[in-house]
């Protein structure tokens, strides 16, 4: 029997009789047939291939590590509040495919430190206030004594034109970009010789400060004596004398039973903190877009959370501390001649450490919004 294929002889068949020209002819329309058959298989396989790596390139984890010095408890610490807050919004949106690592209470290091991870990149983000001047002076444009008079006007002003500008200088001068604004509080003087109702009661009191240049002057324009001290050592050092008194939010002073050494308290708000939630820019850029604004979204949402935190904690907290101190809230006259020294001695060293325009544009801004709430 013949084969059938083209690996058989030409022959006859019948009167269907043909030569070996049409045999290898024939053959090669076979063979061609099959190597167009095989070039349209490879070309699926390879697009299939390519599909399936777009999808899991759609699908790969990424992960952002943001550190934070406050305790984590959410609901005493409003840094931790917003970790937890941007953590559920970024995770539920992306399905856990951007996973976000909490690190509160320092386990990354102290503010100083895990910025400059930050700006290094070893690590995605972080919530800082104080430490930030260190990398970006143009920070303590917003430590100006007695800058806002409330959080409306202080909110109003960093969401505005001005704080844009200064999250748009920070991205230009550092290797990070801030992508919103939250709030440490206003700080207030306590002490334990005698209630401060005006400058002149300031007088040779020594006063634990930061160790940082604003606040050293701040308190010798009023009067005081300003000692650096570090946090871990402030209650002892007041329950020993070595200093008369200190500086704080209430949340803060209340948090550390600060009242237990302190007696009198005075709500001057002479200083407003603000927290800066920072992340490296390297990494922010390359998202995608869709993605680079689900973290700004994010970012936002969780800093109104840090606010709102804040807030409540300051109202609970003087509350309660209305209990164990004398409290004392200045007049606006009072209030005036504590800004009127202390404003001018720190703004004119800060006109030596950054853009004096910029101190010129935060005052205008601040009355911008003052007149907006009919301030």
């Amino acid at each position: 029997m013949r084969g059938s294929g083209c690996d058989a002889a030409p022959g006859q068949s019948g009167t269907n009789a043909y030569t070996h020209e049409n045999h290898e002819e024939g053959c090669e329309n076979v063979r061609s047939g099959w190597r167009s058959r095989g070039l349209w298989l490879v070309l699926a396989a390879l697009v299939a291939m390519s599909l399936l790596v777009d999808a899991a390139a759609a699908q790969r984890q990424i992960t952002i590590r943001i550190a934070h010095a406050d305790p984590p408890d959410p609901f005493v610490a409003q840094k931790h509040a917003q970790a937890l807050t941007f953590k559920a919004l970024v995770e539920s949106a992306t399905g856990g495919r951007i996973r976000v690592e909490v690190y509160p209470a320092g386990q990354l290091g102290g503010e100083r430190e895990y910025l400059e991870a930050v700006n290094l990149g070893t690590i995605e983000m972080g919530i800082a206030s104080g430490a930030m001047a260190g990398f970006f002076p143009e920070a303590m444009v917003f430590d100006i004594p007695y800058l806002f008079p409330n959080q409306a006007v202080a909110w109003r002003v960093l969401d505005g034109p001005f704080g844009q500008k200064i999250s748009k200088l920070m991205e230009q001068k550092t290797n990070m970009i801030n992508l919103a604004y939250g709030e440490v509080g206003f700080r207030h003087f306590t002490n334990n010789v005698r209630p401060i109702h005006s400058p002149q009661d300031m007088q040779g009191l020594k006063i634990r400060v930061q160790e940082t240049p604003v606040y050293v002057r701040l308190v010798q324009s009023l009067g005081g004596s300003p000692t650096p001290i570090p946090w871990p050592e402030v209650y002892s050092s007041l329950d020993q004398g070595v200093v008369d008194g200190q500086e704080n939010p209430v949340s803060t002073i209340d948090y550390a039973r600060l009242y237990e050494v302190q007696r009198y308290l005075t709500l001057d708000g002479h200083s407003y903190g603000v927290d800066f939630t920072v992340i490296n820019k390297r990494f922010f850029n390359s998202l995608s877009p869709e993605d680079q604004q689900l973290i700004r979204r994010a970012a936002f949402t969780a800093a109104r959370v840090n606010q709102g935190i804040k807030a409540l904690n300051e109202a609970l907290a003087l509350n309660k501390l209305q209990q164990h101190m004398e409290i004392y809230s200045p007049t606006p006259e009072e209030l005036a001649q504590f800004r009127t020294l202390a404003q001018q001695a720190v703004i004119e060293w800060l006109r030596t450490q950054i853009d004096p325009a910029l101190i010129d544009e935060v005052l205008a801004a601040v009355r911008e919004a003052e007149a907006s709430f009919g301030i």
